[in-house]
């Protein structure tokens, strides 16, 4: 399959005013049209629209609560809250990869999520990169998972636990119970190594007895590429310190889910240079952690060097809405290009899939918009979705 005469946004700093694309489920090559050999069966001609990567919405709960009855019990799958401490649980457990909502998110253009747990429990359980679309099966959409590890701070643990009188009913209790699971998977992965090392020996001990909570949690201690990332919800400036506290006290890969008070902070958090991920922007101040919320919080952290993605955090947001969430960052000054790079490369590179989508390049998974106007303008819709080579949507 070919795509051609199109401008191409690569996201990688070298775009083509007049080229094509050529691919099969991967991106095969990619060239200016005076390259272009004739002969190929199945060709789409551009007609001088523009080609960008694939949206991705870097932090969201789709297929997690299902549209139309998320409210019910039936549609509400995304908070365990029997138990504040909950790492075991895997996102791809809950998903519904049928949900009408992936077909809208593909309708935008948006061909891949980060989804997982809600924000109840101080440790809710694993997230999952997923594709919008390819199959009805969840398991084939998979790009990685786990993905991260969600834990949560401030509000919505205190609301969750505060009227059952049981912990944590404050700030100080929700750190307390992360620091206390982190603890114990430390203690049990040195158990497992003292295990393993005096095997067969004189020495030997006793193999620990499995612990699911534990074993969930040792992949955020591995090293390299192997080490699992650790994704704090953290809106309130003292939140994030806390996020960033405990991140460092257990050397954590970690990121900061919605980072509200980001923009007054954000001197501060230029000496720690965190990787971000902000949203909902398009909302309203609608609990007390949300006060400072503020569309210029891109652009104020850009301008101190803070790596961040845009997200919707879907439903808050419908996930449909994601290019738009990036055009009210320029709305709130945020450069034009660097909005783009917040819901496509630099979405992949905080959560480690650069390797496969994120930009148009040869190698990577060919997901693929196709516009005739401008992403960011809110009459703007895609022509063409391509997810994994195949139309997810046309216009």
């Amino acid at each position: 399959m070919i795509i051609k005469n199109v401008k191409i946004k690569t996201m990688t700093g070298k775009d083509f005013e007049n080229g094509f694309v050529r691919f099969e489920d991967k991106i095969v090559e990619i060239g200016d049209m005076d390259e272009l050999e004739p002969g190929f069966e199945e060709e789409i001609d551009g007609a001088g629209r523009t080609l960008y990567p694939g949206f991705i919405d870097a932090h969201c709960h789709l297929g997690m609560w299902s549209d139309c009855i998320s409210m019910q019990l039936e549609g509400d799958d995304g908070n365990e809250t029997t138990d504040p401490s909950t790492p075991h649980l895997r996102a791809l457990d809950s998903i519904n990869a049928m949900d009408k909502c992936f077909a809208d998110a593909a309708s935008a253009g948006v061909t891949c999520v980060c989804t997982g747990v809600g924000s109840a429990n101080p440790i809710g359980g694993s997230f999952a990169v997923i594709k919008t679309a390819g199959s009805k099966r969840v398991d084939k959409l998979i790009v990685k998972e786990p993905a991260a590890i969600k834990f949560a701070l401030g509000e919505n643990p205190k609301a969750t636990y505060n009227d059952r009188d049981e912990a944590p009913i404050t700030r100080m209790a929700t750190a307390a119970i992360i620091r206390e699971q982190l603890q114990k998977a430390l203690r049990y992965k040195q158990d497992l190594e003292d295990y393993s090392a005096k095997k067969g020996t004189d020495d030997e001990v006793g193999k620990p007895d499995f612990d699911a909570k534990c074993e969930a949690l040792l992949p955020l201690f591995n090293e390299g590429k192997a080490k699992l990332k650790a994704h704090f919800h953290c809106h309130r400036a003292d939140d994030i310190f806390t996020a960033i506290r405990i991140a460092k006290e257990f050397s954590l890969d970690y990121v900061l889910i919605h980072c509200t008070d980001g923009g007054i902070i954000a001197d501060e958090l230029s000496e720690d240079s965190p990787k971000v991920i902000l949203g909902p922007l398009m909302g309203d101040r609608g609990k007390p952690e949300l006060a400072n919320h503020s569309i210029e919080t891109p652009r104020i952290l850009g301008e101190n060097g803070v790596k961040f993605a845009i997200c919707t955090d879907h439903p808050e947001t419908p996930v449909q809405y994601l290019p738009l969430t990036a055009a009210l960052a320029v709305r709130g000054g945020l450069a034009r290009e660097e909005a783009l790079r917040a819901i496509t490369i630099n979405a992949a590179e905080i959560l480690g899939i650069a390797d496969r989508v994120g930009s148009v390049a040869v190698g990577k998974d060919a997901d693929l918009a196709l516009f005739s106007g401008d992403p960011l303008d809110i009459t703007a819709a895609p022509d063409i979705v391509i997810v994994g080579g195949k139309t997810a949507f046309r216009k």
